[in-house]
């Protein structure tokens, strides 16, 4: 009885079946300029600093750091040092990054 041979499939590479978290993020603030205003809104509420700083970055990776920081006028090392988790920036430069991000900050009422 003669074996019968397969045919071989070629394999390709397939796509994975998930993203990370912050991948589909930084697309859904990319697309949503109204959700990047919002997610920074929820991360000022939180009231710790480095959560709102953590927040500004991803919404900076979103929009593009090397464009967010020419719009602002701030080097870019001085922009990722600016929103690392040991940054501490001036108010000047957070409202730089925000104007070119297309937000601002607002102070409302408890």
């Amino acid at each position: 009885m003669a074996r019968v041979r397969r045919t071989e499939k070629k394999r390709t590479a397939r796509k994975p079946l998930t993203t990370s978290h912050r991948e589909w993020l930084v697309g859904e603030l990319r697309s949503d300029p109204a959700l990047a205003a919002a997610y920074l809104s929820e991360a000022a509420e939180d009231g710790d600093p480095r959560v709102y700083l953590a927040a500004l970055r991803t919404v900076a990776e979103a929009k593009g750091m090397a464009k967010l920081a020419k719009a602002a006028g701030v080097p870019r090392e001085s922009l990722y040092r600016a929103l690392s988790s040991s940054g501490n920036p001036r108010l000047s430069t957070l409202h730089a990054i925000l104007k070119a991000a297309g937000l601002r900050l607002a102070v409302e009422r408890a």
